[in-house]
C-alpha cells in the first residue's frame, strides 16, 4: 500500500496507491511499449504517395489504441484505489501485461482488416490496402483470437478486483468502496463474458460474411449501462455523497 501519510480521496474512494510502485511502472512502461508496436510506420514516409498510405492507417491505429488504453486506464485506477503490492497483484497483473503483448499484433491486425471494409463500402480511403485475409475462415479465426484475449484482459482485471475485495479488511474499505469494488468486478466480467462468448462462438458457427462473433461486442452498450445506471442510484441512496466516504 501507499507509504503516503495522507490519503486524498476521490468520488465514494480513499485513494490508497497515489506512490507509484515499481510494479506499476513496469506496468505503464509495458502498455507504452505495446502502443508503440501499433504505430503506422516506423520510418517517416519518403513520397507523398507513402504519406497518404501512413494518414490511410490512422483510424485503425487510433481504435485499436484507445482499446489498449481502456485496459490501461483500468489498471492504473485499480493501483490508486487500492495501493496493493502483494505477490496476487504481481501475478495478477504480469498475466494481464503478458496478455497485452500477445494479443496486440491480431488487436491491430483486425482493427486493420475492419477499417478497410468499412473503407471499402463508404468509398472514404482509409485502412491499408496490404492487409489480406483468405476468406471468412480467417475472419472467424481471428475473432476467436481477439474475443479470448479480450477475454483474458477483462478476466484478469475482475481478479484483481476481487483480489481487493478479499483483501478489504486490511484495505479497511468503507461501505461505499466495498458496494464500488463488487460493481467493478461485474463490469469487467461483463467485458470479460462478452468476449469469451465471441470467441467461442466464432469456432463453433459457420463462417459467413455477416461476422456474428464481432456483432456479439454491441452487447455491451446495452448490458454495461442497464447494471451501471440502477447501480449507481441505489449506491447514492444508500451512500450519500456527504458520508459516502467515511471519512
Amino acid at each position: 500500500m501507499s507509504s503516503s501519510t495522507e490519503i486524498r480521496t476521490e468520488d465514494v474512494w480513499r485513494l490508497r496507491g497515489l506512490d507509484m510502485t515499481r510494479l506499476e511502472t513496469f506496468t505503464d512502461a509495458a502498455f507504452a511499449f505495446a502502443l508503440s508496436l501499433m504505430v503506422i510506420s516506423l520510418e517517416p514516409p519518403r513520397s507523398a504517395a507513402e504519406l497518404y498510405a501512413a494518414m490511410r492507417e490512422i483510424p485503425a491505429f487510433v481504435a485499436s489504441g484507445a482499446l489498449l488504453m481502456l485496459f490501461w486506464w483500468g489498471h492504473h485506477t485499480w493501483s490508486r484505489r487500492f495501493g496493493l503490492d502483494d505477490g496476487p497483484t504481481v501475478i495478477l497483473s504480469c498475466l494481464l501485461v503478458f496478455t497485452v503483448l500477445v494479443y496486440v499484433v491480431p488487436l491491430r491486425f483486425l482493427f486493420g482488416v475492419l477499417i478497410l471494409w468499412v473503407g471499402q463500402g463508404t468509398g472514404i480511403a482509409m485502412g491499408s490496402t496490404d492487409l489480406q485475409i483468405g476468406g471468412f475462415g480467417d475472419l472467424h479465426a481471428m475473432f476467436a483470437i481477439y474475443g479470448f484475449g479480450f477475454m483474458a484482459m477483462a478476466g484478469s482485471l475482475v481478479l484483481l478486483y476481487a483480489h481487493a475485495w478479499r483483501r478489504r479488511g486490511a484495505l479497511e474499505l468503507t461501505p461505499a468502496e466495498c458496494f464500488e469494488t463488487v460493481s467493478e468486478i461485474i463490469v469487467w466480467g461483463m467485458l470479460s463474458v462478452v468476449g469469451g462468448l465471441s470467441g467461442v462462438l466464432a469456432l463453433v458457427i459457420s463462417p459467413s460474411a455477416w461476422g456474428f462473433p464481432g456483432w456479439v461486442y454491441m452487447l455491451l452498450p446495452i448490458v454495461v449501462p442497464l447494471f451501471v445506471v440502477p447501480r449507481n442510484r441505489q449506491r447514492d441512496r444508500l451512500f450519500p455523497p456527504d458520508t459516502s466516504t467515511g471519512l
